[in-house]
């Protein structure tokens, strides 16, 4: 339960490189119980995460700037400014991309917490907005990243799952 109003400034909230995107932890699961958090995400050209799923969370997007693609089973959507995307628990496989020639930006909130422990976990900390090159997995991290991503509810699936 949360007794107080959480207040949080542009120069809070831990700041991760996670698969080459730069995400700002802006509330934790740790600071609403495991209510909720909230993720900032800026994505660069190419980037975005794999095919992956998570049965037990909520996870909602909001497209602050720029276009993203959601692809899932059951096709695809492209989000621009202003657009929103649910992804309802239930594990459906699902991933976005950022097609486009500069950064997006979007809010993600998931319900309960956890994705945020988990892009601790595998995240680099790095400066607010600041870009890693995307990690290359050798077999041995990736099976390292799948048990990381199970233990917090995930599931990752090969990169060309979803065409």
């Amino acid at each position: 339960m949360i007794d107080n109003i959480i207040t949080v400034d542009e120069n809070q909230g831990q700041s991760l490189s996670v698969v080459g995107d730069a995400y700002r932890v802006i509330i934790s699961g740790k600071q609403t119980g495991g209510a909720y958090a909230v993720i900032d995400m800026q994505i660069p050209p190419g980037g975005g995460p794999g095919p992956h799923s998570h049965a037990a969370i909520q996870e909602l997007f909001y497209v602050v700037d720029g276009e993203v693609n959601f692809k899932t089973e059951a096709g695809g959507y492209t989000a621009k400014k202003g657009s929103f995307v649910n992804v309802p628990k239930g594990g459906e496989v699902h991933c976005f991309k950022n097609t486009s020639d500069e950064v997006a930006h979007m809010l993600c909130t998931v319900i309960p917490a956890g994705l945020d422990e988990f892009f601790e976990e595998i995240g680099t900390p790095v400066a607010a907005g600041t870009f890693l090159p995307p990690p290359v997995f050798d077999e041995q991290e990736l099976i390292r990243l799948r048990a990381i991503a199970e233990k917090h509810g995930q599931k990752l699936y090969p990169p060309n799952y979803l065409d």
